[in-house]
């Protein structure tokens, strides 16, 4: 499995299993159990998901050392603030069945977030956490988090796939060494990704499927990929990246495709400030 090497110099894989919206916990735990005994090496969950404690089980049941498994979990926008955060990341740590995280994310630019971000710091000083971040921060909130506070993000969680590039945030972001992590890498489907005649052609040129040239793509830019599926075929197909490699020419193709606007969240929209701060849950 490719790594990229985080701002603090630690070691994370470049793609893993995303479990948004995969609410049933029986088929979350064999979701994440097939994805560890096909070489997966990287979970992403979060408090909201309601499925973090699918994912220890699956974890524990796999017999996998703990070190050699990558976790990551968010922090929601009902627990911004210093206290809440940490009572949060307490009860992600007791879901998980773990005693640290290997990365903890700023779920929403929303709320409190600057003290949350003083409780990560915290955790990461005391060792409860190995790296930090945020998701879904555009140039100005993550400008201003950086300039509030003592540690870069190490990672940005963000929509971007091939309609929606994301370049002006990505620039600011290289300019920090802040890793960016792709959350939804086909864009749920949208646009017809799946049977795009770019991506489709792209593929068949390397006997490969439209969603593996995404997932392609977004290795040979560096940026970490987390598909989700509950399927065994399409968790095996999107790990199966690594026997080709695209071209330049087939490179500027994918990058063409860039609208540059979000397909699916648009973070500063007020409907959505207004939609996710109304997302609450007991974890």
């Amino acid at each position: 499995m490719d790594t990229i090497t985080l701002n603090n110099g630690i070691e994370m894989p470049l793609e893993g299993l995303g479990v948004f919206q995969v609410t049933d916990e029986g088929e979350c735990e064999r979701a994440v159990r097939t994805a560890l005994d096909l070489g997966y090496r990287l979970v992403d969950t979060a408090a909201c998901y309601g499925n973090e404690r699918a994912v220890g089980r699956a974890l524990k049941a796999s017999g996998l050392p703990r070190e050699e498994v990558f976790l990551t979990s968010k922090v929601w926008i009902q627990d911004a603030g210093y206290e809440r955060t940490m009572a949060s990341f307490d009860r992600t740590l007791e879901n998980l069945g773990t005693d640290y995280l290997d990365l903890y994310l700023i779920h929403m630019p929303y709320g409190d977030y600057h003290g949350s971000w003083r409780a990560m710091e915290e955790l990461l000083r005391a060792g409860r956490v190995r790296a930090i971040g945020v998701c879904n921060f555009l140039p100005d909130r993550l400008a201003d988090l950086i300039l509030a506070h003592q540690v870069v993000p190490a990672v940005n969680q963000i929509e971007l796939h091939p309609f929606c590039q994301q370049r002006r945030l990505r620039q600011l972001m290289a300019r920090y060494d802040i890793a960016p992590m792709a959350w939804a890498p086909f864009a749920e489907g949208q646009h017809g990704l799946f049977s795009n005649p770019t991506l489709t052609a792209i593929g068949a040129a390397h006997n490969k499927t439209a969603a593996q040239v995404v997932l392609r793509w977004l290795r040979q830019e560096g940026i970490i990929a987390i598909p989700k599926s509950v399927h065994e075929e399409r968790i095996c197909e999107n790990f199966d990246i690594d026997d080709f490699e695209l071209t330049p020419a087939d490179l500027a193709q994918v990058d063409a495709m860039d609208e540059g606007v979000p397909t699916i969240l648009d973070v500063p929209d007020v409907c959505e400030v207004y939609r996710l701060h109304g997302i609450t849950f007991e974890q």
